[in-house]
């Protein structure tokens, strides 16, 4: 994500986005319940108004992927249960953890807010991956994993000096406790965000808490 783009780009212009391909399970860490996660995506899309071809996350999906667990038909219902009861074993005894929220990452394809300390999150990374098994990935994010919330994708092809002169590369620093992470099924195309919060699991709880059923 660095340096700094010089062109955006259609996220959406060459992918197979559809209904009927866009069912897929992931693990994120949900930030919508933080105020001061919205705080700042208010303040993002305030400094951003003026700009087209820019998609905004709603506050209610504001989140950190974590890992892709595959598409959903891969999975019964048994099976994610059992890849939640197993992630929430592997945290069994985590605490909440504390990071900080401010500095702007900036791709071709999206406009972030960074999670310091990066490293900080990597066990929780590597316990729902393991639970997932071999079909896990960090959401089609390269190593090392960098934990991100995107505030913005992008919908256009524009020169990326504008929006950075705009926002910045870094808004008033905010610090958020995460306390869970989250087993989320997505039942259609990313821009719809038609998801459905499964599973949750409570840091220090051994419990899996089922957050919806299956359609």
């Amino acid at each position: 994500m660095s340096p700094l783009p010089e062109l955006m780009v259609d996220r959406w212009a060459d992918r197979a986005d559809t209904a009927a391909v866009g069912r897929a399970v992931y693990w994120h860490i949900l930030l919508g319940d933080h105020a001061d996660v919205r705080d700042l995506a208010a303040l993002a899309r305030m400094r951003l108004a003026g700009f087209g071809g820019l998609h905004f996350t709603p506050d209610e999906w504001l989140h950190i992927t974590t890992a892709s667990a595959g598409p959903r038909d891969k999975f019964s219902d048994a099976q994610l249960a059992e890849i939640a009861e197993t992630a929430a074993e592997m945290l069994s005894g985590f605490e909440p953890v504390t990071v900080n929220l401010g500095k702007i990452l900036y791709h071709p394809q999206a406009i972030m807010l960074a999670l310091r300390p990066a490293e900080a999150l990597e066990p929780v990374r590597a316990a729902v991956a393991r639970a997932t098994g071999p079909a896990a990935t960090n959401g089609g994010v390269a190593s090392p994993w960098i934990p991100h919330a995107t505030i913005a994708y992008s919908t256009a092809s524009q020169p990326a000096a504008p929006l950075i002169a705009a926002l910045g590369t870094e808004l008033p620093s905010r610090t958020v406790t995460i306390k869970s992470v989250s087993l989320v099924i997505q039942w259609g195309p990313e821009q719809t965000w038609d998801w459905e919060q499964v599973n949750t699991i409570e840091f220090s709880s051994t419990k899996a808490n089922d957050g919806g059923q299956d359609r």
